[in-house]
């Protein structure tokens, strides 16, 4: 620590004489953001801030401090320009610059609380600081405070209508936060800003989805794909939405494209046994859990799926060792997730077709 002050130093000195015209214009910057008083004038003088000494030291330490932070930040030394800035804002608790960037120091070391607090009083400080509202968005974000987060980028969009990140950001946070109303609507600002914006449209369908307006959610993924027409995490969504809609072709049409492109893909392989059973295949179906099954082991629902596959095979079959493989996989799905949605139904089932 002690020869990292030492040549810290040493560079600012360097530093300072290089620079003397960028730490005027930063003092001048900073120091007007702090709240006039008649016992502190600021006055510019040859384009050059001078500050008044008398009644003025806590403002004129408060701003060193803060180029200091800044200087240390530059050199890579952010536990020291933490240090400078919490003496700053001490010395001057109206000093914004210094809040903004104690929030960015917080952030990097992955404090994100203090983050938040400091963006929160940099924000309050200056209600027009746009960088200040996006950013606290992103540290709410980052301590699970998504409905707070939405608000944050919500303003931020507010103070700049044309930022189409903060629309975006605005209405992922509130589809966490499940506001999906909100959500929809931020998207649809997003949309008029951008509507060839894949990331827009991808996030348009996410919430037609959620609300149940599939019909919506389909026009959105199709838009989409018509700017990314080879991408299979596009289609393999789009596919999930038939689904949920009993357009089971249309599916089972995209899901074998996705599977040749990505046979490691268990979700696209799990959803296209789906597919085969609802269009009365379950040997295809089978042969597609298998395959989800053996990519991950851990597929629940894969093995569910199975299951329920080689039950229809054992029932137009009249065959019970298929049966009693159908339970098996049912057990082994059941202890890998026991507390699966509907995992009472499929313990009756278990039960029923067991005695």
């Amino acid at each position: 620590m002690v020869q990292s002050v030492a040549r810290w130093k040493v560079l600012v000195v360097v530093r300072r004489r290089r620079c003397w015209h960028r730490l005027n214009y930063l003092k001048g910057r900073v120091v007007s953001e702090s709240r006039s008083t008649a016992a502190c004038m600021p006055i510019i003088m040859a384009g050059s801030l001078l500050i008044l000494s008398t009644g003025c030291r806590h403002r004129q330490t408060a701003v060193d401090l803060y180029l200091d932070a800044v200087m240390l930040e530059e050199f890579g030394e952010d536990e020291l320009a933490i240090d400078k800035l919490e003496a700053a804002v001490k010395a001057d608790s109206h000093l914004t610059s210094a809040y903004s960037m104690l929030g960015r120091s917080y952030q990097q070391i992955e404090d994100y609380e203090k983050s938040v607090a400091s963006y929160e009083k940099a924000t309050k400080l200056n209600p027009w600081s746009f960088k200040d509202f996006f950013n606290l968005g992103n540290a709410y974000e980052n301590v699970g405070k998504f409905a707070e987060a939405a608000k944050a980028y919500s303003r931020a969009s507010e103070i700049n209508p044309k930022h189409l990140p903060a629309y975006i950001n605005a209405a992922k946070s509130y589809l966490k936060a499940e506001q999906y109303n909100r959500a929809l609507m931020l998207a649809e600002q997003a949309e008029q800003i951008d509507p060839n914006r894949i990331e827009v449209q991808v996030l348009l369908a996410d919430i037609y989805s959620l609300q149940k307006d599939y019909d919506q959610a389909i026009r959105a993924y199709k838009r989409a794909l018509q700017t990314d027409r080879e991408n299979p995490e596009l289609m393999t969504s789009l596919a999930i939405v038939y689904l949920r809609t009993g357009h089971y072709g249309s599916a089972q049409r995209l899901l074998m494209v996705v599977v040749q492109m990505q046979p490691d893909n268990p979700i696209a392989h799990r959803h296209l046994g789906y597919c085969f059973l609802k269009l009365g295949n379950p040997d295809k179906a089978i042969e597609c859990y298998s395959a989800a099954t053996r990519i991950d082991e851990n597929d629940w629902q894969a093995y569910r799926g199975l299951g329920v596959a080689y039950m229809v095979k054992s029932r137009s079959a009249n065959n019970a060792l298929l049966r009693s493989k159908a339970i098996q996989l049912w057990r082994l799905s059941l202890t890998i997730e026991p507390d699966q949605s509907n995992g009472e139904d499929l313990r009756e089932l278990i039960q029923l077709y067991s005695n």
